[in-house]
């Protein structure tokens, strides 16, 4: 692993073409990402640093070493209007480097401080580093905590994960996050062609996302984009060639599912999680899963660290 400490000269980014997600505002205090998702679409990042989107992505991160120093300036600029920050939507803040640096720390101390909403989305189980920040942040503001299990298959996770925590590590996460008050969204994604979207592997991941604790279910089929969809494919060929014609025939040149699979995985999900009460329910088991793939395109408005008397759909990145 090789680090890069630079010194950003702004840290809250605003997300180009807000129309098409519910929020405005992006904290990363990274680039790159040791987690190493062979599919990760956050890849083609790299190549705006001349770096590859394969090897580099995994191994050169680059750390904004002020990130909580510059947020507390920008959150106390009098043209900041308190909007929601999303993060984890680009780069994920609680990879490896996390361990070493502790911006998390700073940051969500910064967000509590200017009782400033804000969501996470991660893999990375050193979210519970910061479990103490997190429960004083949620007595002041709006906490959104999602964690992301595509699949429980551990050999699976070894070849195409194999930077991140293990699928069941993550789950005793969302557990701890659930028992501390926090409703806990979990994003089953991405769901694999070929791969994870058979009835076992999708039963299998929706029972341990339940017997979990998660508060929410959104699943998404994987996206392709360029840089992700090199690196992903070349992945394929060596565990999984007899697959390359499918993803031709499901992907084309692009980057997107069809809608017909998107809607047919949806609704293969969307039975298990019924068999495992992952639906809408009453005060303290509200659960919810979303309609659609596209809906969960998005990390959307969190749910508050009670649990809501009412079901509350997440939708996420």
């Amino acid at each position: 692993m090789t680090f890069y400490e630079v010194r950003a000269k702004s840290i809250i980014n605003r997300v180009p073409g807000t129309s098409r997600v519910p929020f405005e505002w992006t904290v990363n205090p990274y680039r790159g990402c040791s987690h190493a998702c062979n599919y990760c679409y956050a890849r083609i990042t790299h190549k705006y640093l001349d770096l590859d989107t394969g090897r580099d992505f995994d191994t050169r991160v680059v750390v904004k070493v002020n990130a909580g120093a510059l947020l507390r300036k920008e959150l106390a600029s009098p043209r900041w209007r308190g909007d929601q920050i999303a993060m984890g939507t680009n780069v994920d803040c609680y990879q490896r480097a996390e361990g070493r640096y502790r911006l998390m720390r700073d940051i969500i101390a910064a967000l509590r401080d200017f009782a400033n909403p804000f969501s996470i989305l991660t893999k990375g189980t050193l979210i519970l580093r910061d479990l103490d920040l997190l429960t004083q942040a949620a007595e002041v503001t709006r906490v959104g905590l999602s964690v992301s299990v595509g699949f429980v298959d551990e050999a699976l996770w070894r070849s195409v994960e194999p930077g991140a925590p293990s699928p069941r590590r993550r789950l005793d996460a969302v557990r701890r996050l659930s028992d501390a008050g926090f409703a806990v969204g979990v994003l089953m994604a991405p769901i694999l062609p070929g791969i994870t979207d058979t009835a076992e592997s999708i039963d299998e991941t929706v029972h341990a996302i339940a017997q979990a604790g998660a508060a929410s279910l959104v699943p998404l089929g994987l996206h392709l984009r360029p840089g992700a969809r090199e690196w992903y494919l070349s992945w394929l060929a060596r565990e999984r060639p007899d697959l390359l014609p499918r993803y031709r025939e499901l992907y084309g040149d692009g980057s997107y599912l069809g809608a017909g699979y998107q809607r047919e995985l949806t609704a293969r999900v969307r039975q298990a999680a019924r068999r495992y009460g992952l639906t809408a329910g009453g005060v303290n088991t509200a659960r919810q899963v979303v309609a659609s793939p596209q809906e969960s395109r998005v990390l959307g408005t969190p749910p508050v660290r009670s649990r809501p008397a009412e079901p509350e759909q997440l939708t996420l990145l």
